[in-house]
């Protein structure tokens, strides 16, 4: 009996399903925090010179949270953590609520940690995907998963647009929107539990059940996995792609209001952001698998290097738009494409450490480009952060596309 036919026995369309309804609420959740945690922070704080510092704590917390969390997905199975994670989640959005009623900057940040460190633990849910697929259709896998992220693009328009409209922006005005943001993570817990059997537990019987596949040693120390061939060029654009991506998408809430829009009108470029980062999805999945990894590892970040451009000119809603659609989608492409090739260079009971090792790696970096750029946003305005961020994803798909292709895999992944 092989890894395909093994397949069958399991849930996986099910599971697939599931996972990409959390995707979906996760996506739904991280709108408020990218809309207005730069808002928040400084309203609660009245200094405007820190707006890059909600962002920061955020993206931090997560990139904190993700090692640990891909470790114990490698002890004790996928589901616990993206359940656990969505309910540390609700107890950041409840802490943020009442922060904001309270006017306390201490208790926000903390909310904002809890929030963080959700994001961290629940997008390991890749991992889960790639387990239950096999190699060459891992990029698919996780295309499947991240694909229900899009349909969260709505919840910005339809649950917190209203909740904002025609109210100044204080600190009243944000209690409520926090507190749906926390039933709603609540929710998909609930649905994460709902995920039988584990990915993980999957994953390790498909590879007991393929007679081609050779014993497996126990877990090797990150340090050999991170030098196996594919492996630093799959990291080297997960960095680039996901710390640029994140920290412009941070930002891009103070970059609107700058330009003397309405609050409300930020949810509609986080939209399109959204939008650009899983409507294709499926499309670019498949394409992946298709003509090669590097080829869209380079691609991603070229597209994301245009967008960036766009933002030195960029001021109305419709371009600032169109440049965080062609974010998101530069993103997905490269994203998707180093996702994929990591998990395949790595057993099941060690692409959690993996993948949450980049993650950590590119949250950091991440928080630092957010307050970089919020320091440099309020210093020269947003031609400094087009530029900083231009340069973030131009040097390394350059670097990519110069740089030797790596030879045939010293560890070869069972199927």
């Amino acid at each position: 009996m092989n890894c395909r036919i093994a397949a069958r026995s399991y849930p996986v369309r099910r599971n697939t399903i599931l996972l990409s309804l959390c995707l979906l609420l996760l996506s739904g959740v991280l709108q408020l925090a990218v809309a207005v945690a730069t808002i928040t922070l400084v309203l609660v704080t009245g200094i405007e010179s820190i707006l890059g510092l909600g962002p920061a704590i955020f993206i931090t917390a997560g990139a904190l949270a993700a090692l640990p969390a891909g470790r114990l997905m490698d002890r004790l199975g996928r589901v616990p953590v993206i359940a656990g994670g969505f309910v540390v989640g609700a107890v950041g959005c409840v802490l943020t609520a009442l922060g904001c009623a309270a006017e306390s900057s201490a208790v926000v940040i903390l909310g904002f940690v809890g929030v963080g460190a959700m994001n961290g633990a629940v997008l390991l849910a890749r991992t889960a995907a790639a387990d239950m697929y096999p190699p060459e259709r891992r990029a698919r896998a996780i295309s499947y998963v991240l694909f229900g992220a899009l349909f969260g693009a709505a919840m910005g328009p339809l649950v917190f647009r209203p909740l904002f409209a025609g109210k100044d922006l204080e600190l009243d005005t944000l209690v409520v929107p926090w507190f749906a943001a926390a039933g709603i993570a609540l929710l998909a817990s609930l649905v994460a539990l709902t995920i039988r059997p584990d990915p993980r537990t999957i994953a390790l019987e498909l590879e007991l059940a393929d007679p081609d596949s050779t014993p497996r040693a126990p877990a090797a120390p990150l340090r050999e996995i991170l030098v196996r061939p594919g492996v630093p060029s799959a990291v080297l654009a997960a960095l680039s792609s996901f710390a640029v991506m994140v920290a412009v998408m941070n930002l891009s809430g103070y970059i609107v209001v700058g330009h003397r829009h309405e609050q409300a009108d930020v949810f509609t470029v986080i939209s399109f952001h959204i939008v650009g980062m899983y409507a294709l999805v499926l499309v670019i999945g498949e394409l992946i698998d298709r003509i090669g990894r590097r080829t869209c590892l380079i691609s991603g970040l070229a597209v994301m290097a245009v967008s960036t451009v766009m933002l030195a000119w960029a001021e109305s809603i419709l371009w600032t738009s169109v440049s965080l659609f062609l974010l998101g989608l530069g993103w997905n492409l490269s994203y998707v494409a180093a996702s994929a090739e990591l998990v395949t260079h790595a057993t099941p009971v060690e692409r959690g450490r993996l993948v949450g090792f980049t993650d950590l790696t590119a949250g950091l970096l991440a928080a630092a480009l957010a307050l970089l750029g919020g320091a440099a946003y309020t210093e020269w305005g947003a031609v400094a952060v087009a530029v900083g961020a231009t340069i973030a994803v131009a040097l390394p798909a350059l670097a990519l596309l110069v740089g030797r292709r790596p030879g045939a895999p010293a560890f070869e992944p069972a199927g």
